[in-house]
């Protein structure tokens, strides 16, 4: 990519043994790794004060130099910035630093090694940069079901999917719309771990576990301050989970997130997790289970020949090449594979009530009509917006449909 080529340059140009070389690298990476829309920064330390420099981009990590000298004072600066101990090596720290221009924020997460502090820094979008639901690239259907959602005044959605899904900016992205779509003030409120980025019209808190306040404690004192809609960062435990129900049963619509690999399967970890079937049926609106597949390049993607064609075993519009502008990755930015659930069509609230396992509900919900991941993938696929190689590192397997 363009900009970590000149990004390669610029810091082979700068003067290692002057005092301003650790404040320049990491201004200069930081910088990089927001042109660049990476999610994460990673500073390994090697022997020697050797430093190790990996963006994360559309999902994958990416060397992009080895800094050969001064690594621990650049980890220093890094720590300077986040407000850290600098004197404290040998315990985890976390922290954060804001970039006042544009809201910009990212979290710091050091960590001791055996070559010294290794550090992990997530950049955050500003709060004028998060999309809206017509943004998220989501199939029609589930655009308009997730309005219809929305509308809901009462009911928990739940987005669903591993680490790294893109949950929480679809939860963003719903807080959005909902906003723009009301014709009066409404009182809405979120707890998170952290808060990425400020939601105008939302009042937003960060939780403190350490400090006593938990999800479960928030979520009962909101519950006291005549919220209209709630948002959770995640259900994470049995307790919170009971208190988010209980919120959507006594007329407050509350969205959230849970680590699930499948819409029906949020809905067996929840019984699992000992949420009475009857309070999960009334209560549960819905559910959005998703993955994020890298994006074919659009500059250097092409068709396949007939013998290519004929390797696949699912058809292909396109294929990945590679180029400059993609870095000769062959692929430029993300786009979601969705699992949309209705508890509410079909059957799916009788196989509820019967604590039917996730395989039995995975089944009832494609009954239904439920569009599943791989069905989704593959529709990607053919029409030549990703691939076949890229849909099986996200997914594993892909099972066949006609």
């Amino acid at each position: 990519m363009h900009t970590v080529h000149v990004l390669r340059e610029t810091l082979s140009q700068l003067d290692a043994q002057s005092d301003r070389f650790a404040v320049d690298v990491v201004s200069l990476l930081l910088s990089a790794a927001r042109e660049a829309r990476a999610s994460d920064i990673h500073w390994l330390p090697l022997p020697n004060r050797q430093l190790d420099i990996l963006f994360r981009i559309d999902g994958l990590l990416q060397p992009i130099v080895r800094m050969e000298t001064a690594g621990p004072n650049i980890i220093s600066r890094l720590k300077v910035l986040a407000e850290l101990l600098t004197y404290r090596t040998d315990m985890p720290q976390e922290g954060r630093i804001r970039q006042n221009l544009d809201d910009n924020e990212m979290r710091v997460s050091t960590f001791p090694t055996v070559h010294g502090e290794k550090a992990v820094v997530r950049l955050f979008v500003g709060s004028g940069n998060y999309l809206r639901v017509d943004d998220l690239a989501f199939p029609m259907d589930v655009t308009h079901q997730l309005r219809r959602w929305l509308s809901q005044t009462q009911g928990v959605l739940i987005v669903s999917g591993p680490a790294g899904a893109g949950k929480t900016t679809t939860l963003y992205a719903a807080l959005r719309e909902l906003l723009a779509a009301s014709a009066s003030p409404r009182s809405v409120c979120s707890l998170e771990d952290p808060i990425e980025a400020l939601v105008p019209g939302v009042a937003q808190s960060a939780i403190h576990p350490a400090a006593g306040f938990t999800y479960e404690v928030g979520l009962k004192s909101l519950l006291r301050q005549d919220p209209e809609v709630l948002m959770v960062g995640e259900i994470r435990d049995r307790e919170t989970a009971e208190v988010v129900f209980q919120a959507s049963l006594t007329g407050h619509l509350v969205l959230t997130t849970f680590h699930a690999g499948r819409a029906a399967e949020a809905c067996g970890r929840l019984l699992d997790m000992g949420i009475e079937p009857y309070i999960l049926k009334s209560g549960l609106l819905g559910i959005l289970c998703q993955r994020l597949v890298r994006k074919l390049c659009p500059t250097c993607s092409r068709e396949p020949s007939s013998e290519e064609l004929a390797s696949l075993p699912m058809r292909a519009a396109r294929i990945p090449s590679g180029c400059e502008a993609c870095g000769q990755s062959g692929y430029s930015g993300r786009l979601p594979l969705i699992e949309s659930l209705d508890p509410h069509e079909g059957g799916f609230g009788s196989a509820i009530l019967a604590r039917a396992d996730v395989q039995r509900l995975n089944q009832v919900a494609l009954a239904a009509g439920m569009r599943s991941l791989s069905t989704h993938a593959q529709a990607r696929m053919e029409e030549g917006e990703t691939s076949w190689i890229e849909i099986l590192r996200v997914l594993g397997t892909l099972e066949r449909t006609p």
